[in-house]
């Protein structure tokens, strides 16, 4: 099926709504074929749950991640997952330090969804997660090409200790990236034949 795992630093506030957002993208798509989204953080808070305001600004989006456990990154989650989203560069970077083998398959949320963007159309057919695998292979390819976008903008800003306000702002912005990412890896077609399905 493929494997996502999202990292950002405490595993309380961006990764899991990141991961909640993401997880809902595809298993609207998908269903239980859907490719599976985890998350950690790079100083994660093991055992915490997400913050209360993480929580809450998800459910206002419809998606529930009260049940969020946090985990510190580790390099065994590196290594089995097909794709490894981070919140910053910083995440990013971290990873391909850690587990340099993965650096090829490891990307800021907005760099990727830029990279994606300026690739062709999303051909059709495949299951999910050797389509995620190849989209991710040719995202890499035009990275090393030299393709940029706007690196300067690669962030998701941290709203730890910020009020609600802050949270909600975060919170949309996963949200629309994180279906743009789906987009990019599977096509907005895909996104349309399964919300045709759904109202037979």
């Amino acid at each position: 099926m493929g494997s996502i795992l999202v990292v950002c630093t405490g595993n309380v506030c961006r990764s899991p709504l990141a991961e909640g957002f993401l997880r809902a993208a595809l298993v609207s798509r998908f269903g239980a074929a859907a490719p599976s989204v985890s998350s950690a953080g790079t100083s994660g808070w093991e055992g915490s749950g997400a913050m209360p305001e993480s929580v809450e600004a998800a459910a206002e989006r419809d998606v529930d991640i009260s049940g969020h456990v946090g985990r510190r990154l580790t390099v065994e989650q590196v290594q089995g997952a097909d794709l490894v989203l981070a919140m910053a560069g910083e995440h990013r970077d971290a990873v391909a330090y850690e587990v340099p083998e993965a650096a090829s398959r490891t990307f800021t949320l907005k760099e990727l969804v830029r990279l994606l963007e300026g690739l062709p159309a999303v051909p059709d057919g495949g299951e999910p997660g050797g389509r995620l695998v190849r989209r991710i292979e040719e995202a890499d390819r035009l990275r090393a090409s030299g393709f940029a976008g706007n690196p300067n903008d690669d962030d998701v800003a941290d709203p730890l200790g910020l009020p609600l306000e802050a949270f909600r702002a975060v919170a949309w912005e996963l949200d629309e990236w994180c279906h743009r990412v789906a987009d990019g890896i599977y096509g907005k077609a895909a996104a349309r034949a399964a919300a045709g399905a759904e109202g037979e």
